[in-house]
């Protein structure tokens, strides 16, 4: 009995002190993310230093830091866990992007974004692949396997672009905000689906049945997680017309609201489906109805909530990649074989260049001929500085890697911590190096003040071009829309059968506004479609 008595105070005892480290670990990890917001204020006016760069920065400090009091044994506080960062860090990301994207730019420039974003992803995840798989060889690495390199392709096709979206200007480069933007949500899907799909195929011996079989799982995976993501956006617009919590509680309105888009992702999780393209569609669906469909203090509380829970999951995840860059354990796996682990960081560096190249001009061209003016069209100066911004790999490319080379955070293999290693030099150098000179390379290949110039006219004279920002606060009413297509209809007579495909009286949006205001926004509710409640608050039109 003393015994037992014994053994079970002893656990208590442990147990007590895990606690105390773990609340010390958090306590100090929250102390760091409020330094990166507070530095992050300070360098607000310095486009050159990003949130990102400041929170790797701060967490390579604190590491050198923790690393010097531990005498070596640890740089970090947390242990990374890919089930933190897909479940809790990554869903709050994407959602508000789908949530904050402008849907009629987002859909105008929807061909372009699709080729950057879906198809470009496919090309630079082959190239990656393929170069990985022939290059790595002359290494002797000897310990990946054919899953393992199509996994490094989809792992390092994932862009990041909250980094490239902190360094662009929407008002100075419109056009390059837009496009990087749409480029880089449709991209972190694709690249997580790809990784998906991957994950759930014997692919040691590849044949044409299990490479059709490979396609067709990707495209069930991508199309089903979307209407999954546009299914429940529905349902939140409709629960929220029919039974309108504003006239009781606005609390009830925000945690459903909050708790309905964060379903979205584990519905989709728990069914093995895309869960980063159902909460991003859903996003998009919930700010077109479900956001009308509230009081306006809901709205304005909603729309900050999503920001903030990006924003400090943002800065989470940079902080600790700063952190475990200088993981000593890793390091001392790698160290016994160093020449290889600089061959592997430098042929992955150089393979995401030219992986990227291989899609930005080829697919611009293809872009640009689809386009009847020449202020539509991408110039070159602008492909290369497109190419540029969307070289930063960042916190999805981490999570992958993690997710393929380690377990909760951890590894014995020289393989895997090699894989690891590089796969943390090669974020961070995209970012501190890549990241940083973004700003200048825009400034010289596009001066402010020609890139204005040409963005008035352009918008001026094609209200549907590229040159419109995603996000942008301001809106064009239909007629306004209807008038230019007239105006632009009769330009030249469109006597040319080239010109009658290329400037449609109707456009495809025309008809979506026909089909939405007719049919969808009766149902589901959104703005203009909202009943007045006597006991809410007057409803104001935010957008």
């Amino acid at each position: 009995m003393g015994f037992s008595l014994s053994s079970v105070l002893m656990r208590m005892g442990l147990r007590s002190a895990s606690i105390e480290a773990s609340v010390d670990a958090i306590t100090l990890f929250v102390l760091l993310i409020c330094s990166c917001i507070v530095i992050g204020h300070l360098l607000e006016k310095n486009r050159w230093i990003t949130e990102s760069i400041t929170a790797l920065v701060i967490g390579l400090c604190a590491g050198i830091v923790i690393l010097l009091t531990t005498k070596g044994r640890s740089s970090h506080i947390l242990l990374f866990n890919e089930e933190l960062f897909f479940i809790y860090l990554l869903p709050p990301i994407i959602f508000n992007a789908g949530f904050q994207v402008k849907k009629k730019q987002f859909f105008r420039n929807f061909f372009t974004i699709i080729l950057f974003g879906a198809v470009g992803s496919l090309i630079s995840f082959v190239i990656i692949w393929l170069g990985s798989l022939h290059l790595f060889k002359r290494l002797d690495i000897g310990f990946l396997e054919v899953g393992d390199y199509l996994a490094l392709g989809a792992i390092f096709s994932a862009t990041d672009s909250v980094c490239t979206l902190q360094v662009l200007n929407q008002d100075e480069t419109p056009l390059l905000y837009s496009l990087v933007f749409g480029e880089g949500v449709v991209n972190d899907a694709t690249s997580v689906v790809l990784f998906n799909a991957i994950q759930k195929f014997d692919l040691s011996h590849i044949t044409s049945t299990i490479a059709m079989q490979f396609i067709g799982n990707f495209l069930y995976l991508f199309l089903t997680s979307t209407f999954l993501g546009l299914a429940v956006g529905l349902l939140s617009a409709y629960i929220m017309k029919k039974l309108y919590f504003g006239r009781h509680s606005t609390d009830r309105e925000v945690a459903l609201t909050i708790l309905m888009a964060y379903l979205s992702y584990m519905v989709a999780e728990l069914f093995s489906l895309s869960g980063i393209l159902t909460v991003f569609f859903c996003g998009i669906v919930m700010s077109h109805y479900t956001w009308h469909n509230v009081t306006e203090s809901s709205r304005i509380t909603t729309k900050h909530a999503f920001a903030t829970f990006s924003f400090v999951a943002e800065i989470f995840i940079f902080l600790y990649v700063g952190m475990d860059a200088l993981d000593i354990e890793k390091w001392k796996i790698v160290s016994k074989r160093p020449g290889t682990s600089l061959g592997v960081s430098s042929i992955l560096l150089v393979l995401v260049l030219v992986g990227r190249a291989a899609f930005v001009f080829p697919l611009s061209f293809i872009s640009n001929l689809t386009k009847k003016s020449e202020s539509d069209k991408i110039g070159f100066k602008q492909q290369v500085t497109i190419w540029w911004a969307g070289l930063m790999r960042g916190a999805v490319s981490i999570a992958l890697a993690y997710n393929q080379f380690t377990m909760s955070g951890h590894t014995q293999l020289q393989g895997n911590a090699i894989m690891i290693t590089s796969t943390i030099s090669v974020v961070l150098f995209t970012n501190l190096v890549c990241g940083s000179l973004t700003k200048p390379l825009v400034r010289l290949l596009l001066p402010q003040q020609d890139q204005h110039s040409n963005d008035i006219s352009s918008s001026e004279l094609f209200p549907k071009s590229l040159t419109l920002p995603l996000l942008n606060d301001g809106q064009h009413s239909e007629s306004d829309v209807a008038n230019n297509n007239n105006s632009n209809n009769n330009i030249g007579g469109a006597t040319t059968l080239r010109m009658l495909f290329t400037s449609p009286v109707r456009s495809v949006h025309y008809y979506w506004r026909l089909f939405d205001d007719s049919c969808m926004r009766p149902v589901f509710g959104g703005r203009g479609f909202v009943p007045y409640v006597p006991a809410s608050p007057k409803e104001m039109i935010l957008q």
